[in-house]
């Protein structure tokens, strides 16, 4: 018991099997059968009634180890197995992932060591099975180490809370470490990551809001090995209220919508089981000249009021968007100004135009000018757009949104054309002043689900774009980058294909 066995190759193939016990549990013996797929555990009966079994999928495993007893005259050797499989499904309920440890006595002889090398080959061999079902190249080694970024008075301030009780415990079971860093002031992240050497970390973890991610990536940005540095792995925990990333991250992971610690259970598990993927970011300039970097969205009027309206009802959670769209509805605002935009080539055969810069994941130097990133798409702004853009007929606008992740919100699906995060377009969203309340309403209902764009909605347009300008015709309403607020003024920006990383875990080809 415990040899690995010879058998063809197949899904099926049977890599171990052996008898345990179940650590804490009753001492009735088990059967543990390891296949390239999953880990079959069923209890052992004298009777011939059947035995209750159940498996678990090697794709959901997190971390296996084995160890010695803590009694010196313990003969048995141990292992521990972490999965994180989804849950919920037969109960009608949210999917979700949900961490399950096992531990595994073993005893086949009296020889201690040789129980301990049974089981460490067991360890050993489950995870080695695990890391063939992930994915197929991941430049993050095994035992990962992460700087974690958290921001204790993001959203309903439980982010500290629930680090301790809902990450730590799968890092741990990971064999991951980590460095945490509880921000007490804002720009502190932006100034740390930008002035700080990062080389002693895998990947930067921001458990927060969108706002904090905002920070770490703007300060990269700042750095003068920028080039380099916006290569560094980012991945993001929910901790805020919008977390509008990580509901796309785990969206393009394969999961279903979910919020709150669920989606917190979601994020967690691709921490631990992804790899990094191109993220787009989109170089935004003002007409006071200063440039931001953006990794999720632009908004004006609607959106932008109700983000920023609603920080009042911030102990409401992600709840508080839903609140404030409707007040805000209530008492509608139009702005008026000058929207024009580059459509993105929609062939199949062509490059984006923000492609010009994409590169291996592995490469240490980018094929720009390594001093500054240069935006080829855009002319200064006070000159006219190029005569091969769009400039829209009407100057009247509800809402203006750029947008180029799945979701505005763990409860807002607005783009679901979005598959991945890197794509290289973003998503126009903009409505003109002769929309409805209640056509309004109907969209902010459907995005919840993503059903809108399925829906007629009048006056409301979407469009696929790699460049766009917006001119205030008077310097009044909201403007958000990323949901954080700026100044209202004259402003143009462009995508840049694959920039920057994000951990994620790719599905299909």
């Amino acid at each position: 018991m415990g040899d690995t066995q010879d058998s063809p190759s197949g899904p099926s193939e049977v890599i171990l099997c052996g008898t345990f016990t179940l650590v804490p549990g009753t001492g009735a013996p088990l059967s543990l059968i390891l296949t390239r797929k999953e880990l079959l555990i069923q209890t052992l009966s004298l009777d011939a009634q059947p035995s209750p079994h159940y498996s678990l999928a090697l794709a959901d495993c997190i971390g296996c180890r084995s160890f010695r007893g803590k009694d010196p005259t313990e003969l048995g050797g141990y292992l521990t197995a972490a999965f994180c499989p989804l849950r919920g499904e037969a109960l009608g309920k949210t999917i979700y992932r949900q961490r399950v440890s096992r531990t595994f006595r073993i005893e086949v002889s009296r020889d201690k060591e040789h129980n301990f090398n049974v089981a460490k080959t067991w360890a050993n061999r489950i995870w080695e099975m695990a890391e063939d079902q992930g994915p197929p190249s991941s430049i993050l080694p095994p035992s990962r180490r992460f700087l974690v970024l958290l921001n204790p008075f993001a959203g309903t301030g439980k982010a500290s809370g629930h680090f301790q009780t809902h990450v730590i415990p799968t890092l741990t079971e990971a064999n991951a470490t980590f460095t945490l860093l509880e921000t007490e002031r804002p720009k502190q992240a932006q100034e740390l990551v930008r002035d700080e050497d990062l080389s002693g970390w895998d990947a930067i973890v921001v458990m927060a809001g969108d706002g904090l991610l905002f920070e770490v990536v703007n300060g990269l940005m700042e750095r003068p090995d920028w080039a380099c540095a916006i290569k560094k792995p980012l991945a993001v925990l929910p901790g805020g209220s919008g977390n509008a990333l990580a509901a796309s991250v785990s969206y393009y992971s394969g999961h279903k919508q979910a919020s709150g610690t669920k989606l917190l259970n979601n994020c967690t598990f691709i921490l631990c089981k992804g790899q990094p993927v191109h993220l787009d970011l989109v170089s935004l300039t003002t007409s006071s000249g200063r440039r931001i970097f953006s990794f999720l969205s632009f908004a004006w009027g609607l959106i932008s009021d109700v983000d920023i309206e609603s920080e009042r009802y911030r102990f409401m959670g992600s709840a508080r968007f839903s609140f404030g769209t409707f007040v805000r509805l209530t008492a509608l605002r139009t702005y008026r100004g000058r929207l024009s935009y580059l459509p993105a080539r929609t062939s199949p055969d062509s490059t984006p135009e923000s492609d010009s810069h994409r590169h291996n994941l592995n490469s240490s130097t980018d094929t720009v000018n390594p001093n500054v990133l240069e935006d080829s798409l855009l002319v200064p702004l006070n000159e006219p757009v190029p005569p091969h853009w769009t400039t829209v007929t009407e100057d009247q606008f509800v809402l203006v949104l750029l947008l180029y992740q799945s979701h505005l919100g763990a409860d807002l699906f607005t783009a679901p054309m979005v598959q991945s995060p890197g794509e290289g377009v973003m998503q126009l969203f903009y409505a003109t002043s002769r929309i409805s309340r209640a056509s309004l309403l109907k969209l902010f209902l459907g995005m919840e689900k993503g059903s809108h764009m399925g829906e007629s909605i009048p006056h409301i347009t979407n469009v696929p774009v790699t460049a766009f300008r917006l001119e205030p015709l008077e310097n009044v309403g909201i403007m958000t980058v990323d949901g954080e607020s700026i100044p209202c003024c004259s402003l143009q920006g462009q995508i840049h294909k694959g920039l920057g990383r994000i951990i994620s875990i790719p599905q299909g080809p």
